[in-house]
């Protein structure tokens, strides 16, 4: 009898029905789960894509969860812990080289990068212009600056850089204006003051999309440093593969989902030849692409209209040399 059963805990793969995360099916196929493999859910969140994995490991199999939220650490310490083959550890995905869990190697791993649903959903944190809370925006409160501290002392060529890069907003020097000369009368403190700010300077188009939307991902994308620790956690995840293991990511904006696209190729392609150029070391490929950009069905985005901008990219491990 396993310990959760002893105090009245369920296993994680009987506990009550929870909306599915995007792209469950997807996911579990793409990580094509081992009964006694070791993997890794690096964006733990509220632990749907876990569950699957878990689901299908024996006894013997392993699963590592990591996430930087405590929110997210105190569901998986609540339903997950009880579990023996179940560890977990607080911090980014670009960490897992320094947990001791991962050096054995692992059979797969999962990053669903971004912003999760109870994140946005909860005003408190920040993160929604459609909600007014405090303008916080990390996903580790207790860690580096909020996004508050950051709008309110940056200069107006830093700001403007940041919504242009992570954002894409065509108006960024506009807006980034506009935040300079606001703040000098009245600090910003709340998400609302800032989106209302923001829609303001916005000229009036086509698009139905807010007119805070992008700003809004680009400063939650640089105060949680995002780009970099995805960039460091391909490579921490890819080190860590043991050969056939697979690494799947799922990205929502085409910021993300370039980089993993990228890194992916650059591992499983060779670089187009240059005749000009002596013929350099033979490359060797280190992964294997499975499939393309995969999405979310018709019938999962009437189900949940959050998969839309879903792209999901699998690749596995070689043999040494192969």
């Amino acid at each position: 009898m396993r310990p959760e059963a002893q105090t009245g805990h369920l296993p994680v793969s009987q506990s009550p029905a929870v909306h599915l995360p995007v792209l469950y099916t997807q996911v579990l196929e793409g990580l094509r789960v081992i009964e006694n493999g070791r993997y890794l859910d690096g964006t733990f969140g509220r632990g749907g894509h876990a569950r699957g994995v878990l689901s299908q490991l024996g006894a013997e199999g392993r699963l590592l969860v990591m996430d930087k939220d405590p929110d997210a650490i105190a569901v998986a310490q609540r339903d997950f812990a009880p579990d023996p083959r179940v560890s977990i550890f607080r911090g980014s995905f670009a960490q897992l080289l320094q947990w001791d869990e991962t050096v054995a190697g692992l059979d797969g791993v999962l990053f669903d990068l971004g912003v999760s649903s109870p994140q946005l959903d909860v005003a408190e944190r920040g993160f929604s212009f459609g909600k007014d809370g405090p303008l916080d925006m990390r996903m580790d409160p207790d860690n580096g600056q909020s996004a508050a501290e950051w709008i309110n002392h940056a200069d107006e060529q830093a700001i403007a850089d940041v919504l242009w890069a992570y954002g894409e907003e065509r108006q960024s020097r506009r807006i980034a204006r506009a935040i300079v000369a606001r703040r000098q009368k009245q600090p910003f403190a709340r998400t609302a003051e800032l989106a209302e700010l923001i829609a303001s300077v916005m000229p009036r188009g086509k698009d139905k999309i807010h007119p805070a939307t992008r700003s809004f991902q680009a400063i939650r994308i640089h105060i949680n440093r995002e780009l970099a620790d995805l960039e460091a956690g391909l490579d921490a995840a890819v080190e860590r593969l043991k050969p056939g293991g697979r690494l799947a990511v799922i990205s929502f904006h085409s910021l993300e989902d370039r980089i993993v696209k990228q890194y992916m190729n650059r591992l499983a392609k060779a670089p187009p030849a240059n005749r000009r150029l002596p013929e350099a070391v033979a490359f060797v490929p280190t992964l294997d692409l499975i499939g393309g950009a995969i999405k979310a069905t018709d019938e999962e985005l009437a189900a949940n209209p959050r998969a839309r901008s879903a792209v999901l990219r699998v690749a596995q491990k070689r043999e040494a040399g192969a």
